[in-house]
């Protein structure tokens, strides 16, 4: 690991680096410990909203100055936002990155100037310039997601079950790992046949949603229902993510499913309005991470480089983004079903209860 800049040790060059610095929530507090710069992929997740506030709001209370970018979605905007970053002489930058691949010259950039970078839950691929990458188990998301799909089947009664499978966007290296978690469950039992996919889709690439887009997943689960469903009902719909979650079931809803017979549809980030939809009887379960608990990880590491020490990692081999193998620090994800919501999502003050309210 190359050696890393040293923290700035006068407050008055960090508050003018600070200066320089722009942030989307309209704020960008001084500190003395040196300048962060974050960047996020959008706002039309209020997974990342949430993300981008518990990071922001960790840094500022450990005396860093923050620059927060949102780059909703658009990989030139989030390129040209790290760009900015780099010239402006932040110390550190975590990239929370849209496409994986199409950083690589900016970040060619920022380790000429001694910037250490830190992959923040979404990989950096084809780099060698990616020092840590702080995320979930991702394979462990995706086969949390499979069981709580063959736990609300197998509720439901005997198979074979009908079964359609969706995936992430493909530029998102945790989109695979989702995935293929997910089918080290379901692939034994469809060739089992106890589930059946009668849409005949089941590779990655044909199940995958670009950019997570709730509208494509919609209209990829009316097609399906038009074209294969029109004497049967599907069972139960591996969804990796809430959003697409919602998309799905608004297809099933407008195609005259109730809540009596809704298929199983998973998903994952317990945002609001899956939550609720969990308690409503519609979406079945969600994966649950922490992003608080994220956040205080990727701290302690900015805090760790800025004292030139090495960060702690709790896996050296599962994250090779194509040229190393990338230092990680994995958490544990949480599966949530519709009684397990009071515990792991209020107990924890996550969420309070009239906020999750049907």
């Amino acid at each position: 690991m190359r050696k890393v800049l040293s923290i700035i040790a006068a407050g008055s060059l960090a508050l003018a680096l600070a200066a320089c610095g722009s942030d989307d929530s309209g704020s960008d507090a001084g500190g003395d410990a040196g300048t962060v710069g974050v960047a996020m992929p959008t706002k039309s997740s209020e997974r990342w909203i949430a993300d981008g506030n518990n990071i922001k709001e960790q840094l500022e209370d450990a005396g860093y100055s923050v620059d927060l970018q949102y780059a909703e979605d658009d990989i030139p905007t989030q390129v040209s936002q790290v760009e900015n970053m780099v010239t402006k002489g932040v110390d550190i930058l975590v990239i929370a990155a849209i496409d994986g691949t199409a950083l690589g010259d900016v970040l060619e950039t920022a380790e000429s100037q001694d910037i250490p970078v830190i992959a923040y839950d979404r990989l950096i691929r084809e780099s060698d310039t990616v020092d840590y990458y702080t995320t979930f188990d991702n394979f462990k998301v995706g086969v949390l997601q499979a069981e709580s799909l063959v736990e609300g089947l197998k509720a439901s009664g005997e198979g074979p079950y009908n079964v359609e499978l969706f995936a992430g966007s493909p530029d998102d290296n945790n989109a695979t790992f989702f995935f293929n978690g997910a089918m080290s469950v379901l692939q034994p039992m469809i060739d089992s046949g106890e589930i059946v996919v009668p849409s005949g889709q089941t590779d990655f690439e044909q199940v995958a949603i670009l950019r997570w887009d709730p509208a494509t997943a919609q209209k990829r689960m009316e097609d399906i229902l038009t074209s294969t469903y029109a004497s049967e009902k599907v069972q139960g719909v591996l969804s990796p993510y809430d959003g697409l979650s919602l998309g799905i079931i608004a297809a099933l809803t407008g195609n005259g499913y109730t809540s009596a017979d809704l298929p199983v549809v998973t998903g994952q980030d317990a945002e609001v309005q899956s939550v609720k939809s969990i308690q409503a009887d519609e979406q079945y379960s969600t994966i649950f991470k922490d992003t608080r608990e994220l956040a205080k990880v990727t701290v302690d590491m900015i805090k760790a480089i800025g004292a030139d020490e090495e960060p702690e990692v709790n896996d050296t081999e599962t994250y090779d983004n194509g040229v190393i193998v990338v230092p990680s620090y994995l958490l544990d994800p949480v599966t949530v079903t519709k009684d397990d919501v009071t515990e792991v999502l209020v107990d924890s003050g996550y969420y309070t209860e009239d906020e999750i309210q049907p």
